[in-house]
């Protein structure tokens, strides 16, 4: 076989391994995160502050932004992610309201600035350094706001059983509104958040570097917790082991032709 036919052979195995898993599965996910790096939130976008208060987005993104939407009742993985959250923020090598801000937005329209005022109170009161109460807004807003805010952003959930099945991860948002960087899991290093901050401030836009936990890990509605995905790393290892099995027979192909 000639080094041609190996290398037809090897995007043809690529082809039909991402037909059945991949391609598939995008074209049916309604659940998780699209990254659209580059584009901007929609500044116009009104939303309740928890103090009651109706704001454009614009009005209080002044800094580079943390923002994650999540919503306030959730039994699942919004208060363990706003909790390590909480605990990197509070690490951070920067002033809050100076240098950054984070805002925490509702996807849940049932929801009012009364709920969002009661946990943004639980939270800060669980920090140890000063945090001002203008360094991080807790917001909720109506469905056609919200749907503003997720679609700019590439976040799909969907409600099942009065409740939302959805991904959890961290935006990080320059002071123009533009989209800079995606940061995903259920727990935060500060470095990682702090760097996502600064390039955010220089509008840069940054690819994600650690994609493993959505790639690897389903949520379980039911369980409430991430589980772990063997059909995908399986087929993952499948397909690494057809590749490097065909790079191989290439190479001794190409040793006895010399």
């Amino acid at each position: 076989m000639s080094i041609r036919n190996y290398l037809t052979l090897i995007v043809l195995v690529c082809g039909v391994f991402y037909s059945n898993t991949g391609a598939k599965e995008y074209q049916t996910v309604d659940i998780g995160i699209d990254e659209n790096r580059g584009g901007y939130l929609p500044l116009d976008a009104t939303v309740v502050t928890s103090t009651g208060d109706t704001v454009a987005l614009r009005d209080i993104i002044k800094k580079p932004v943390l923002l994650d939407l999540v919503y306030y009742e959730c039994a699942g993985i919004c208060h363990p992610l706003l909790q390590e959250l909480t605990w990197a923020v509070d690490r951070l090598n920067m002033v809050p309201g100076k240098d950054f801000e984070v805002i925490t937005l509702s996807f849940n329209p049932g929801e009012d600035y009364r709920t969002a005022r009661k946990w943004k109170k639980s939270y800060l009161q669980s920090m140890k350094r000063e945090f001002p109460e203008n360094a991080w807004y807790f917001l909720t807003t109506d469905s056609l706001n919200i749907a503003k805010v997720t679609n700019a952003v590439g976040f799909k959930y969907q409600p099942r059983e009065g409740m939302y099945v959805h991904a959890g991860c961290i935006v990080a948002i320059s002071p123009e509104g533009k989209i800079s960087r995606y940061i995903y899991g259920d727990s935060f290093n500060p470095f990682d958040l702090q760097m996502a901050l600064i390039d955010a401030q220089k509008e840069e836009v940054r690819p994600t570097s650690a994609k493993l936990l959505q790639f690897c890990f389903s949520y379980d509605p039911e369980g409430r917790k991430y589980t772990l995905n063997i059909t995908r790393i399986a087929g993952s290892l499948i397909l690494l082991g057809i590749l490097i099995f065909l790079v191989v027979l290439i190479f001794k192909r190409k040793t006895k032709e010399t």
